[in-house]
């Protein structure tokens, strides 16, 4: 099959991008992000500094290729969930696939955990999927996008990762998350145990 322009063309860009990505975390790995400037980074891509802005709007977007990736991801897990299956379990066997399998000695990973810019545009990075997983959370439902259920699941779906991952069994704690969720705080250890001292009381 002979490859169209628009299919070279695609190709070609996907290539830059990668290139510059991989560059970008060289770079930062090897000399800090803080030491390194989108400059540099584009000659060791062998691109032009206008090239790297085309693909990537600022310096810490050069360490987060996958972000459309992963929001199509997201949505994705709603709206091709099984049949039958409720959107809470469709987000909560995502976010424990997708969320809570980091490895702690990924390059990429160990340079945002010991970078604070990074860290803090990770964070705002991952919460703007929040109105793109609204809407689609709304459209699955049949509820209006700004009906609590729907921005509360989730808000509570994108803040939940950084919970989990704290904790030493990251898979399970995002599981008790969403059994919390979806279970109220009545069917909890700790609200067991405060009912037992108000009987006791």
């Amino acid at each position: 099959m002979v490859e169209t322009k628009t299919g070279r063309r695609e190709r070609k860009k996907a290539q830059t991008r990668q290139a510059l990505a991989d560059a970008a975390v060289r770079l930062f790995t090897e000399r800090g992000f803080d030491n390194v400037g989108v400059r540099e980074v584009a000659e060791a891509a062998d691109v032009s500094l206008s090239t790297l802005f085309k693909h990537f709007p600022s310096k810490e977007a050069l360490v987060f290729d996958l972000d459309a990736d992963v929001e199509n991801a997201l949505i994705a897990a709603v709206r091709d969930r099984a049949p039958g299956q409720s959107v809470l379990h469709a987000l909560r066997d995502h976010m424990v696939h997708t969320r809570t399998a980091v490895r702690t000695d990924d390059p990429t990973f160990v340079l945002v955990e010991s970078t604070p810019a990074l860290r803090d545009y990770a964070r705002r990075m991952w919460l703007r999927h929040e109105k793109t997983l609204t809407a689609t959370l709304a459209d699955a439902t049949g509820l209006a996008p700004d009906a609590p259920a729907v921005t509360g699941l989730a808000r509570f779906t994108l803040e939940a990762p950084s919970i989990a991952r704290a904790s030493e069994d990251p898979p399970r704690t995002m599981r008790d998350l969403f059994a919390l969720l979806e279970g109220g705080w009545s069917t909890t250890p700790l609200a067991r145990e405060e009912n037992q001292l108000g009987q006791e009381g």
